[in-house]
């Protein structure tokens, strides 16, 4: 059965109550008001945990509440969301439009200037950058493997990265 849809700046969008209450979390809970959700994770595991617990709330059932998972999760990395689900794959594109205006040009300059007219990105540069630093700097442990080692690198003083593949493989436990 076709879900409910709305159009949004000319795009289609579900129009569901599971759509409603993920867009209501999202402007409740953005900066400066993200510090209640920090936990001692990694932030995209924290976000995608959150996303699957409100997906099931209202009634996502466990494969799509699983993928919901999977496109938060995994919205920040662009080398392996391509190769998973499609609507990861999408999620990401999305994700990374809107970071670093990857694909944008494929975009007309009236959706785009419509879209950001209904979603404002209220100073998102700068607001991301001082989120993902802060993160860097009170939980570097949680930067391996993700863009945050990045702005610890560039905007934490003092950050020290936790140690690298390198050194894991380095210093596994086998004599060879």
């Amino acid at each position: 059965m076709p879900l409910p849809s709305r159009e949004i700046c000319g795009i289609t969008v579900p129009d569901t109550l599971l759509v409603a209450r993920a867009m209501e979390a999202a402007r409740t809970v953005s900066e400066a008001v993200t510090k209640a959700y920090a936990g001692t994770g990694r932030f995209e595991v924290e976000g995608a945990d959150l996303a699957r617990t409100l997906s099931r709330e209202h009634g996502a059932g466990d494969r799509r509440a699983q993928l919901i998972w999977y496109c938060v999760a995994l919205n920040a990395t662009l080398s392996l969301s391509p190769h998973a689900e499609r609507e990861v794959a999408i999620c990401t594109a999305g994700a990374g439009i809107d970071y670093a205006g990857f694909l944008s040009e494929q975009i007309p300059k009236e959706t785009t200037a419509s879209i950001v007219a209904t979603f404002p990105r209220l100073e998102m540069k700068q607001q991301l950058k001082e989120c993902l630093s802060r993160i860097a700097r009170e939980r570097p442990q949680t930067t391996h493997e993700n863009f945050l080692r990045d702005f610890g690198e560039r905007f934490v003083p003092g950050y020290k990265p936790p140690i690298s593949t390198v050194d894991l493989l380095a210093n596994a436990p086998f004599d060879e």
